[in-house]
Order: structure tokens, then sequence, then C-alpha cells
């Protein structure tokens, strides 16, 4: 079932994403082939940003192709599709504030990015903003009901 606005989705996103936390992201190789790995990204609403590093295959694959799909799943079988743009955001003061972000979160969903960087100013330290164009919330139990999945489409 399509839903007219991010809004009639975002509670239960971000308590899925809240209580999920990690989710699986495919990014395309020069070749045209998927890759997958895991990543933690942080919502601001429908903003969608993770914190990693720079130089590495998903930098090499978003470089090419800026398309990733995310995966959210957990054992009650309640899951989140994203469909998003990544792109780097290289603002000092919006890395700043996402470095902030994580480390002021309470954990599982907030972390202390100074484990793995210097300070936001490191060079290593890459912030990718996701930018959905199609959100999909399903659910097994509902599925199992006879409801469709709610989707999201950024109206661009």
């Amino acid at each position: 079932m399509d839903v007219a606005s991010f809004a009639e989705l975002e509670p239960e996103f971000l308590a899925r994403v809240r209580r999920i936390v990690w989710c699986s992201v495919a990014t395309v190789d020069a070749r045209g082939r998927p890759r997958s790995r895991i990543l933690h990204p942080i919502w601001e609403g429908s903003t969608g940003w993770v914190a990693t590093r720079r130089h590495s295959f998903k930098g090499r694959h978003l470089a090419r192709n800026p398309h990733v799909s995310l995966c959210y799943w957990d054992p009650q079988h309640e899951q989140i599709y994203a469909e998003c743009r990544a792109e780097w955001d290289d603002d000092p003061e919006t890395k700043r504030r996402i470095w902030e972000l994580f480390r002021r979160t309470p954990p599982p969903l907030g972390w202390d990015p100074g484990l793995l960087w210097s300070s936001p100013a490191d060079p290593e330290y890459g912030l990718l903003k996701l930018t959905p164009w199609r959100v999909e919330l399903s659910a097994l139990g509902e599925v199992m009901a006879g409801k469709p999945a709610r989707v999201w489409r950024h109206p661009a």
C-alpha cells in the first residue's frame, strides 16, 4: 500500500531502526555486480547518515554508482527496505554534528566514532548521506494477515 508522505511511516521506521540497528547495504562494483556489507546508519527523519572509512570498496563503488539498497531485518521478520542515493558530505560542520549525534545517542544505535577516528577532521572519517527515493516497511505477520507492505516513494 502506497503512503503519501514519509511522515506516515516515520514513527514505525525509526522504531525499527532503533531496535534493529544494523542493516545490509548493497553497492554495485565496476563490473555491475552487487556487493553487500553490514552498516550502522543513524537517521534524522528520512535522511540517513553513515560514519565510515572514506577509502574503501564501497567508496570506489559509490564513485561509479551512487545508488545503494538497504535491508533491515529482525528475528520477528519485520523488515525495512530503503533504496537510496549515497553521497559524501564533506561539510565540516555537518561532520561534527553527525559525529556528536552518534556519540550522544544511547547504544545500541549510538556509538563513539572516536573509537575509529581521531576527530571529525580525521581524513579517514567519511560521512555518507543517504537520501531514499523508496522506503518499504513490511512484516511477515502482516503479510500472513493479508496486509500489504507500506511503501513511500519520494515525489521527485
